[in-house]
């Protein structure tokens, strides 16, 4: 074993460096999913790190790089540079700014697991470890939410509603996080170039990873996995290995969905649901055990005894009956259970259309409808596309744009789906970028499934099932928020990339010609040091301000000043923010001092001049000391850049009657508004 792991490393040095990227996405996946700027800033200093170690110390001819990943590599590294110069023209600099950053670290991601080439032996080394890792993670949040069944207000905080929020701390995250792992679990276990314990594990794996997600109850995740079954049926050679597999891990996950649901259901309902967990974990355990047993007892059966070739035929004909017979049964067990499809379909529109208040209020809310505010969402970003339809409006820009046109009461930093975020965000420019990058890589990925070695395209296959996955799901949630699942994908999609074939007498003859091009190396080299240290000081500022920024709201109830001068030290780190200075405001505020307040409100509004909160207490402030016109004024714009907000209509029509708003009084019910929220 330990000559077959030194033999894949020396075909494959790159993949060390990868390899300590994979358990960067691992630490990420056990805590909010890699969404907050102080995890993914620094986990972005990490990547670029390995970026350069790998640069430095493995050989790497762009000449021996395929046509298509070259192609995905300019292409996607054009729009991570149109993200930063969208910060010219964004509204808030501060947000496009840390959106280019996030980008930026995809891009990087994409390039240590592409750039290099990749064999079978060790592309699986990557792919299997990622995938372990989130099956032995999902098990963990399984026991772990099964150990706090005892405790309610435990039981609560990880369950609020009945849908596991836990680790990642948003349910359609949550879900999405473990069934990225599910499709590579699913498409390794087929797979006869692995052994068949771990062909079992796999297998098993899968169930667990599908049934830890049904615990968050994602009804996009309801939709996205049969689109994505779709994919992987019609575009992904061996259907019937696939669909082999796929039948008993089904099955057992399916014997075992219903008592999951009921977890959900019973929290949902204010009931009682230790025993309820009990049951649902002890039946996601047996499942999986039952479903990983059956498959390593075909694996076997497959390892152990060669098939004449009419036995062979036999069987292929007698799985493709079976096959067929299972897609006409469940079509027709899912007829029987949705009813008329045009009456579903209907019912599904009016819902998405209809808001949260449209779905049914009986039954599972996986079947209760499409309710949610995300049609007003793409409404607005739609309406800001059409406003701004070549380079768009700016990265991480939309809050804004919804809190002025929106309708509903969410103020969603995001637009919730990858690709109106980059039409809205980036334009048709940006679009055509990442669509030429992506479908340049796909191609990439689709010749290693059909070109590379056996094991390779198995590997191959099943990375590029957890890629789209990531996609379909993204294409109506904010996942490209997440570092914790956008970095994975991006990772998965360039281990596809790393195994497509390399043109050998390329790198022959360029091998030749690099001899004659020392000079050009030097020029080349030089520009890519002065890149990587631009990009580490990119992810550093931001990243450091923010840590200043926590310190500060730690600390400011007995350290005022110390908390002040962190925030000043934050600011300048980040010279395109806003919240140092709207959390310095705040606090001042806390003490009665209308001045500071009223200065630090007044420096936010410089760098944002469109930030709501800041002028409605600039308004305030005004108002308080007597400055009606000023008041007035302020108090307007708020109303118009937040006009669904009740405090600032309230604020204002108190300056219109002539009286003075109460800034106390206003900051305790902003105060209280907030703790609502969470």
């Amino acid at each position: 074993m330990t000559s077959k792991l030194r033999a894949s490393l020396s075909e494959a040095p790159a993949t060390v460096p990868a390899l300590v990227a994979i358990a960067l996405f691992v630490v990420w996946a056990t805590s909010q999913a890699g969404y907050p700027v102080t995890h993914w800033a620094p986990g972005g200093l990490l990547v670029l790190a390995l970026l350069a170690i790998g640069l430095s110390f493995v050989r790497l001819r762009l000449t021996d790089v395929p046509r298509p990943v070259k192609i995905a590599l300019a292409c996607l590294a054009g729009y991570t540079a149109l993200s930063f110069l969208s910060i010219l023209w964004a509204n808030v600099p501060g947000d496009a700014w840390e959106g280019a950053d996030r980008t930026l670290l995809y891009l990087l991601v994409f390039a240590l697991f592409a750039l290099w080439p990749q064999h079978g032996r060790s592309a699986i080394l990557l792919l299997g470890i990622w995938t372990l890792a989130m099956i032995g993670l999902a098990a963990f949040v399984a026991l772990h939410v099964d150990a706090d069944a005892h405790s309610a207000a435990r039981l609560a905080s990880l369950l609020p509603g009945g849908r596991l929020l836990y680790p990642s701390g948003y349910a359609n995250a949550n879900a999405a996080q473990w069934l990225m792992a599910f499709w590579p679990a699913l498409l390794l276990a087929r797979s006869e170039r692995l052994s068949w314990p771990l062909r079992g594990v796999f297998a098993g794996g899968a169930v667990l990873l599908a049934e830890v997600a049904l615990l968050s109850q994602s009804r996009g995740s309801l939709y996205a996995t049969p689109v994505v079954l779709v994919l992987v049926f019609a575009l992904l050679p061996g259907r019937l290995r696939t669909f082999t597999v796929l039948l008993p891990v089904a099955l057992g996950a399916g014997l075992a969905a219903a008592a999951v649901l009921r977890v959900g259901e019973r929290l949902e309902h204010g009931h009682s649901a230790t025993s309820a967990l009990h049951a649902a974990v002890g039946g996601m355990f047996a499942a999986a055990a039952v479903a990983g047993l059956v498959v390593v007892l075909g694996a076997m059966v497959e390892s152990r005894r060669a098939f004449s070739p009419t036995t062979a035929r036999r069987l292929h004909r007698g799985l493709a009956a079976i096959a067929v017979v299972a897609l006409v049964g469940v079509s027709a067990g899912g007829l029987a259970l949705a009813g008329n499809p045009l009456t579903r379909i209907k019912h599904g529109w009016d819902t998405f259309k209809g808001g949260y208040a449209a779905d049914s209020t009986s039954g599972n809310r996986l079947v209760s409808g499409l309710g949610s505010n995300r049609y007003d969402f793409y409404r607005v970003a739609l309406d800001e596309f059409v406003a701004h339809p070549v380079i768009g409006i700016g990265v991480d820009n939309f809050q804004q744009q919804y809190l002025r046109h929106g309708r509903s009461d969410e103020t969603p930093h995001f637009p919730h789906s990858v690709e109106l975020r980059t039409l809205t965000e980036t334009g048709l420019v940006g679009a055509l970028l990442a669509l030429v990058g992506l479908g340049a890589a796909l191609v990439a990925g689709a010749q290693a499934v059909r070109r590379s070695d056996p094991l390779g395209r198995a590997v191959a296959a099943a990375a590029l099932g957890g890629f789209a996955y990531w996609v379909v799901h993204g294409s109506f949630d904010w996942f490209w928020e997440f570092a914790g699942l956008g970095a994975p994908a991006f990772a998965l999609l360039g281990i596809a990339c790393a195994l497509a074939p390399r043109d050998v007498e390329a790198e022959r003859a360029a091998t030749l010609a690099s001899r004659s091009s020392s000079a050009r190396r030097r020029l080349a080299l030089a520009a890519v040091a002065l890149t990587a240290l631009t990009a580490g000081v990119s992810f550093a500022a931001p990243w450091l301000s923010q840590l200043e920024v926590q310190s500060a709201a730690r600390i400011w109830p007995r350290a005022p000043r110390r908390a002040y001068a962190r925030l000043s030290d934050a600011a300048a780190l980040n010279p395109l923010g806003d919240e140092a200075y709207l959390v310095a405001g705040s606090i001042a505020l806390r003490f009665d001092d209308l001045p500071h307040a009223d200065h630090d409100f007044a420096l936010a509004l410089k760098r944002s001049p469109e930030d709501a909160y800041a002028t409605l207490e600039l308004g305030a402030i005004a108002s308080a000391r007597g400055d009606h016109v000023s008041a007035l004024a302020l108090l307007e714009q708020a109303a118009r850049l937040n006009p669904r907000d009740p405090l600032t209509r309230e604020a204002l029509l108190v300056v219109q009657k002539g009286r003075r708003v109460s800034v106390k009084a206003l900051n305790r019910s902003i105060l209280l508004n907030a703790q609502q929220l969470k």
